[in-house]
């Protein structure tokens, strides 16, 4: 049974060589095997396999010079550590090396070879078998190219924990430990080449893409990730296509159709140069210009693309290339490469064929075939298109330099330097094995593994561990999850002047290793934009909005398409393309533009600007009135107007004027604390004080007038010190409110930003309302007790009390006060100080003239009223006016008892008062000779009422006489009367306390 086995498994494993046959793998012993997988051909040629018949193995197509490069750094780096003195000591590595013509299905073929021969050597068949052609297991494997195919190759060697050390696969699904155990590269992960892409598009403004990517492993999470970051940097996608080299020729022309109808400029494309190729081709055939491609490092230089017939099309690419290293000696060991001298390459014979167009006499091809020839950069891909015309035998005497093909292409090496450095990197694996000492190993109780026996998991143990110094003298090791972080160079393809070529010059790279928004570097003097423009492209969904704009959302659009919305006003913004617009500061208001911030405008009742002069004016007017006719009054003290309108408290009431027009003199100007906390209280002290001192002086005339007669106790409780003591006691009321305002809730200056949006009223925060409430309506308190005692007294003689005046006047204070409060409370600003202002002026005003202007006039411009005679008289008329009043009440009454009694006729009452009915004096004095007459002989009154007029004659004598017979002589009167009625002699006894 054991037997058995033995044979079935070399039937297996001699089917599998012979499927490959000799002419297609590189091949050489050793005492450790490693193995390779390289993309030689670009594809397969497609065929229908009807299963008619055994299927046959694909035929490869279109031969990659690249790919039989990047064979060649394989073997040279092998050859190098075998002849190293240090490196391996005593051990010949070989190699097994197989073509994946860039498919999955070629490369699992080359695979199952590694694998099975390791499963011939698990079985320990030796014994058993003879195997004199026995070769030893591949411990490692150095490959694939594309992500898609290192996928599936590291599943199946990761079932048998085979190490595989990829050179190109840069998709960052293979850093998956649990999935790929024993996959590692030497090339950056793509996630950062997504990450740099994005970074690209912010660099120059751009915000509006498309995404094309190969539909493989590859491609697809490479996009992903692009688009992860692009998010994140508000780019937005206008489309997203999936392409493959084998996509038909339909779904190509859908993918154009989305291109050149997008409009966005930008392109990103994350692809293989054989499956970009297909649409390029479709691109370049309709002439689809104006395009900026950003390509990933797959495609970046690869020759299939970088061809000057497709420059017009694509030569705004700007892409991304590993970063170059230095193979000393591989340039003089690509030349060496001939058919009879590299017998271990069995792919050495094609090469030479398709580099030359020609074929050897021994080769296998029967029908040779010419092949065309492209040129590009060491990570571009070459291909010869094979054709049916014939080729002309070779002569093997070719000079392999007289040719330019992307194999010569050594200036720089990014893919081949990483197949030197993945063989390099297994070798110092398999060096720490050799040089292992016991008990500091990596495995179970520091054991080491046997050199001689090594086993493939062993090697990807160390290789998990390693760390050593390339040839460059930089750092190697691979993180946890089995990635080398490396850096980007930045490219950008240009026409060459010299023969017309592609060229990639670099403008940039890309620092994985440096902090976040500095890893980027371009220099821009060094792009050309479709090969001859420095203007940077605009690939935007919509322009540039201007400073003092803002970018506005449009309904079902991506948010890279907007609309430039203005700011609004206390809003600003200083930048381009702005997401949204900045507050202004608290003092400040956006300008004209809304591209800065200026400060606001701070209003007040200013001393300087119009209104607040003409009120200044007309509170120093009101001051200077004041001042004048407290003048006046000083002046004329002793006058008897002046003494008949209670002088001292005169004078306290003009001082209570003065101190109205001072008050309204503190709402003008920037306001203060200080001025904030004194203006209403002085407003309100005032105003009472004025009021105060009517309301004494009016209602101490009237009591006096209406008391039967005056006495000694009158005169001393209607003194001045209980008119002083009531005036006080009414303005202290006032003090205290002020008081209690000012100590629980002071006002204060306060800078108001909500009445208007772009000024700053600065006014006073009253506290409180209440107390503001408090302290006017006490005032108005006063003021209506005022007018109903000046309305009461209104009869009473003009020179004691103005009552016509007074009651006018407070009139005018009722509305003023009823006024100011719906104008208060509907105004803001400056305006609230304005309408106090012109409040406490209009009352003020309207006290002043309505007291005492008419006895500045009197005193000033008419004299002759200004004397006791007139005095006298106006006190006299009145007494008479009661007495008759009285007289008239009581005949009125007599009359109808009369009547009631039985019919007998009244009589009026006997009397010396002439009555004179229904007739006047037939000769009437002029006014001016009947005042004379009046002043120089006495006054004589006419007073009407309903039944008649009557006459009342008063007579003085000059001052000058004896002061006894002077006085008799002066209360001597003709008063004509019945009987002297008491109020008479009430008003007779009041004459001396004026």
């Amino acid at each position: 049974m054991t037997l058995y086995n033995c044979c079935l498994i070399l039937l297996l494993f001699t089917w599998n060589t012979t499927a490959y046959g000799p002419n297609q793998r590189a091949q050489k012993k050793g005492d450790i095997i490693l193995g390779g997988l390289f993309p030689i051909h670009f594809g397969v040629a497609a065929k229908d396999q009807d299963l008619k018949s055994r299927p046959e193995s694909v035929e490869c197509i279109r031969y990659n010079f690249r790919g039989f490069r990047w064979l060649q750094a394989m073997i040279f780096a092998i050859e190098e550590i075998n002849s190293s003195p240090t490196l391996l000591p005593n051990m010949t590595l070989g190699y097994r090396i197989f073509d994946t013509c860039n498919t999955v299905s070629k490369a699992l073929e080359a695979t199952l070879s590694f694998v099975a021969q390791n499963k011939i050597d698990s079985l320990n068949l030796d014994e058993f078998c003879n195997c004199s052609e026995h070769i030893p297991s591949t411990i490692a494997v150095v490959g694939a190219t594309g992500s898609g195919i290192s996928t599936a190759v590291a599943n199946l060697l990761g079932l048998f924990y085979i190490p595989q050390v990829s050179y190109a696969s840069s998709s960052r699904l293979l850093s998956n430990k649990n999935q790929f155990k024993s996959f590692l590269r030497t090339i950056p992960n793509d996630e950062h080449q997504a990450t740099a892409m994005a970074d690209i598009i912010e660099y120059f403004r751009w915000n509006w893409v498309g995404t094309i990517a190969a539909d493989d492993d590859y491609g697809r999470p490479g996009i992903e990730k692009f688009r992860e970051e692009a998010e994140e940097r508000d780019i937005c996608i206008d489309f997203s296509e999936l392409i493959s080299q084998y996509s038909d020729e339909e779904e190509i022309q859908q993918v154009v159709e989305v291109i050149q109808n997008s409009t966005a400029r930008v392109i990103v494309v994350f692809s293989s140069g054989p499956d970009l190729e297909p649409l390029i081709k479709e691109i370049v055939r309709r002439n689809i210009t104006g395009k900026i491609w950003l390509a990933s490092e797959a495609w970046a230089s690869s020759s299939l693309i970088a061809m000057p017939e497709f420059f017009r099309v694509i030569g705004s690419t700007i892409g991304f290339a590993l970063k170059a290293g230095q193979i000393p000696g591989f340039r003089e060991f690509l030349q060496k490469v001939h058919p009879k001298k590299s017998t271990n390459n069995g792919f050495a014979k094609e090469f030479w064929e398709e580099t030359f167009n020609c074929y050897l006499p021994d080769g296998s091809k029967n029908s040779p075939a010419s092949t065309s020839f492209h040129k590009g950069h060491e990570d571009g891909l070459g291909a010869g298109n094979g054709t049916a015309a014939f080729r002309p035998p070779c002569t093997g005497d070719e000079n392999i330099t007289s040719v330019e093909t992307p194999y010569m292409d050594y200036t720089h090496l990014r893919i081949s330097y990483n197949v030197y450095l993945a063989v390099y990197s297994i070798a110092h694996a398999l060096q720490d094995i050799y040089t292992c000492t016991p008990g500091k190993g990596l495995f179970t109780n520091g054991s080491c593994a046997d050199i001689k026996k090594v086993e493939a998991w062993q090697v990807l143990k160390h290789l998990r561990h390693l760390n050593f110094t390339n040839n460059m003298g930089e750092q190697v090791d691979f993180d946890e999850f089995g990635d080398l972080v490396g850096n980007y160079s930045i490219i950008n393809w240009h026409l060459s002047p010299e023969d017309g070529s592609v060229v990639f010059e670099e403008v940039g790279h890309y620092n994985v290793y440096a902090k976040k928004g500095e890893r980027l570097f371009i220099n821009e003097n060094k792009i050309l934009w479709s090969g001859f423009s420095k203007e940077v492209p605009f690939s935007n969904c919509s322009r540039d909005c201007l400073p003092g704009t803002r970018k506005g959302i449009i309904e079902g659009e991506p948010t890279c398409c907007f609309e430039c919305v203005d700011c609004p006003d206390g809003e600003y913004s200083d930048e381009t393309d702005a997401s949204a617009c900045d507050k202004c500061p608290e003092d400040y208001w956006s300008n004209e533009n809304h591209t800065s911030c200026i400060p606001k405008q701070i209003e007040f009742l200013s001393w300087t600007e119009p209104f607040g002069i003409a009120l200044t004016l007309f509170a120093v007017l009101g001051i200077f009135l004041t001042s004048f006719v407290l003048g006046v009054f000083t002046k004329f003290r002793n006058t008897p107007i002046v003494k008949a309108t209670n002088r001292e408290l005169s004078y306290l009431l003009l001082f209570s004027l003065l101190c109205c027009f001072s008050s309204s003199l503190f709402f003008i100007g920037e306001p203060q604390n200080w001025t904030c906390r004194l203006r209403q209280p002085a407003f309100g002290i005032s105003f009472v004080l004025c009021i105060s001192c009517i309301l004494v002086k009016t209602n101490r005339v009237l009591l006096v007038f209406e008391a039967k007669i005056p006495t000694s106790l009158h005169r001393k409780w209607w003194g001045l010190n209980l008119q002083f003591l009531l005036v006080f006691l009414c303005t202290f009321v006032q003090i205290v409110i002020c008081v209690i305002w000012l100590y629980t809730a002071p006002p204060s200056s306060y800078r108001n930003h909500e009445l208007e949006d772009e000024i700053i009223f600065i006014t006073c925060h009253e506290g409180s309302l209440m107390a503001l409430g408090f302290l006017i309506g006490y005032t108005c308190l006063l003021a209506a007790i005022c007018f109903f005692f000046a309305f009461k007294s209104r009869k009473l003689p003009e020179n004691f009390n103005e009552a016509k005046f007074i009651t006018f006047s407070m009139l005018i204070f009722f509305i003023v006060w009823i006024s100011f409060i719906p104008a208060y409370a509907s105004t803001y600003g400056k305006f609230v100080s304005a309408v106090e202002v012109i409040a406490i002026l209009a009352a003020s005003f309207g006290l002043l003239a309505c007291i005492f202007f008419n006895k500045v006039y009197i005193i000033l411009f008419k004299p002759s009223r200004n004397t006791i005679e007139e005095v006298r008289c106006s006190t006299a008329a009145h007494a008479f006016k009661v007495a008759a009043r009285a007289t008239l009440r009581r005949s009125n009454v007599s009359r109808k008892r009369s009547n009631s009694l039985g019919g007998s006729t009244g009589s009026t009452p006997s009397s010396s008062i002439s009555s004179k009915s229904n007739h006047e004096d037939p000769f009437p004095l002029p006014a001016s000779a009947e005042r004379q007459r009046q002043q120089q002989r006495g006054c004589k009154q006419k007073v009407s009422f309903g039944s008649g007029t009557v006459t009342l004659s008063l007579s003085f004598e000059e001052p000058q006489k004896n002061a006894m017979a002077n006085r008799n002589a002066k209360r001597r009167n003709s008063l004509e009367a019945q009987n002297s009625d008491d109020s008479l002699m009430r008003h007779r006894a009041l004459l001396p306390l004026q």
